[in-house]
């Protein structure tokens, strides 16, 4: 059997859509199954399984930390769809696209509940794909986004994404950790280990979120904004496995509400305080996204088909 390739040309709004609509429908995102980690010679092999009763899928994932240096990505990955009631194969995407698009949508939906009204300020940690998918996800979301200041350790590669943000209509900039004291929004896009900013400066106002790891020995934040801000995850258990930002600082599951409760309404969300949201990647966000790639894509076949007849 010869699958279909399907290409990625969701927007983050139709992305940030899926992932909502998906919650909405009831998912239980405290029962998805676990992501599996394997250690091989070359880094790190991700297996993300996941179903709803329309699709199932699983995403293999690679983690090379030596790839960049011969010019190769650091991510590898292929997502295979299926059927959900007959488990047939239904399509091939390409893992690192899908991996590129539903991490910043996930966000989006996050910042879009916790944002003040009036946000316009957001401060990027990082400059590779995930800093700009950043931006320009929440751009797409938070129509007030107004200012972008970029913080990296290259020069280069922020100056290229200030380049990039500015094209979007953005006032962008380059800065430095201590921009975040003049921040509504701070996004953590990096590959850190160590807290990349002093969490006293954030202000009570800002909502600050982080993706770069999945390690419960890797951090982006530190001990002092966990224990002044109220705390996202996507899912309890998932994030007291693998959210160093949070094992670190000696988090328990008593402080954390979970995305769905975010998205349903039932997660209290404060101003007076910062709003930090903490992110690991789950196996049914790349579902929610890859169903509604598949879906449009046959909606696409199906009205090409009318048309020709």
């Amino acid at each position: 059997m010869t699958l279909p390739e399907i290409a990625l040309t969701l927007g983050y709004a139709d992305a940030v859509d899926a992932l909502e609509r998906t919650l909405l429908d009831g998912l239980d995102v405290e029962g998805c199954p676990a992501r599996a980690n394997i250690r091989v010679p070359a880094g790190e092999l991700l297996l993300m399984p996941a179903a709803t009763a329309e699709f199932t899928g699983v995403k293999i994932a690679g983690v090379a930390p030596a790839n960049p240096a011969v010019g190769l990505p650091r991510i590898t990955g292929s997502y295979l769809l299926l059927d959900g009631p007959t488990l047939q194969p239904a399509a091939l995407l390409d893992g690192v696209a899908l991996t590129s698009l539903r991490t910043p949508a996930v966000t989006a939906l996050a910042l879009r509940a916790l944002a003040g009204p009036d946000a316009r300020h957001l401060v990027v940690f990082g400059a590779g794909p995930q800093a700009l998918g950043h931006v320009e996800a929440l751009k797409a979301v938070l129509p007030g986004l107004a200012e972008v200041t970029v913080v990296a350790r290259r020069p280069g590669p922020a100056a290229e994404l200030v380049e990039r943000a500015a094209a979007l209509g953005l006032a962008a900039r380059a800065g430095g950790p201590e921009a975040v004291a003049d921040a509504d929004l701070v996004v953590c896009c990096t590959t850190a280990r160590t807290p990349l900013f002093d969490g006293r400066l954030v202000p009570d106002r800002a909502v600050v979120a982080a993706v770069g790891s999945h390690e419960p020995e890797a951090r982006e934040v530190d001990a002092e904004l966990v224990g002044r801000a109220d705390l996202f995850v996507e899912a309890r258990q998932v994030a007291l496995r693998e959210a160093g930002d949070l094992l670190m600082a000696g988090v328990g599951a008593d402080r954390l509400a979970n995305l769905a409760e975010l998205v349903t309404g039932k997660a209290e969300v404060r101003h007076d305080r910062p709003r930090f949201f903490k992110s690991v990647g789950m196996a049914w966000q790349d579902l929610a996204v890859a169903a509604a790639q598949y879906l449009a894509e046959r909606q696409n076949v199906d009205r090409a088909a009318a048309e020709g007849q």
